[in-house]
């Protein structure tokens, strides 16, 4: 049976250095590579190729710091706002490629930290779902202080991860998180601390990951329940 599972702060802290340098380590190894044909080549073609290896790598590694800066790193003080114009710019820079675009639905705004790192997070976690590429559209709903999200992976057989739903509400199977499951699960951490319960689940042939208000999931929780209740007589 799964438990909740609370990570020591030396724990989280370690899981998510671990998930930053598997970020960095291809671009961050291309480069070397490239430096390495420079340094053994007289070839003008095969220096030219080094070259634009070298470029698109440290390009490749400057957008994934930015994005994990903003999205694990604390970027300001406990109580900083963020743009959102900001974290689209990131977004953009860590996830779009020759396989995943990104459509972009929110207008530039400040929110709270915490709250732009969740949808920052809830990305990557969507992206996850469609392995062979596709369409990231990112949504909000409400004021600022209270902005809700939902961010939809459509894409060829999208499909919705083994483990990441009980990740992200906290109840890793087996009770263990590693530095592969950290990301859901520093996910749900995140929503929890913005006051939203964070969810994924099937849409037509997407998959959606949400960020609903604990409230309403609390009502609708309840609601189902009252109504799966046997009426007496």
């Amino acid at each position: 049976m799964s438990v909740p599972v609370t990570l020591e702060a030396l724990d989280l802290a370690a899981l998510l250095c671990s998930r930053v340098c598997h970020d960095l380590i291809s671009p961050a190894g291309a480069i070397v590579n490239g430096l390495e044909v420079l340094e053994e080549s007289t070839d003008e073609e095969t220096r030219n190729f080094a070259l634009d290896l070298i470029r698109k790598s440290a390009k490749t590694a400057s957008a994934r710091l930015q994005f994990c800066r903003m999205a694990f790193g604390a970027a300001g003080s406990a109580s900083a706002q963020v743009d959102l114009g900001d974290a689209e710019n990131v977004a953009r820079g860590f996830i779009e490629d020759d396989k995943i675009k990104l459509s972009w639905n929110l207008s530039s705004a400040p929110l709270p930290k915490n709250r732009v790192k969740l949808l920052l997070n809830m990305i990557l976690v969507a992206a996850g779902a469609i392995p062979r590429g596709g369409i990231v559209t990112v949504e909000g709903d409400g004021p600022p202080e209270e902005m809700t999200f939902k961010v939809l992976a459509r894409g060829l057989n999208a499909r919705i991860p083994q483990a990441v739903p009980a990740l992200l509400a906290g109840f890793p199977e087996k009770g263990v998180v590693d530095a592969h499951a950290i990301q859901p699960f520093y996910t749900g951490l995140l929503g929890r601390a913005s006051g939203l319960a964070v969810s994924i689940e099937a849409d037509g042939d997407a998959i959606l990951v949400a960020a609903r208000a604990m409230t309403a999931v609390a009502d609708a929780a309840s609601s189902i329940a009252e109504t799966a209740a046997p009426q007496s007589a």
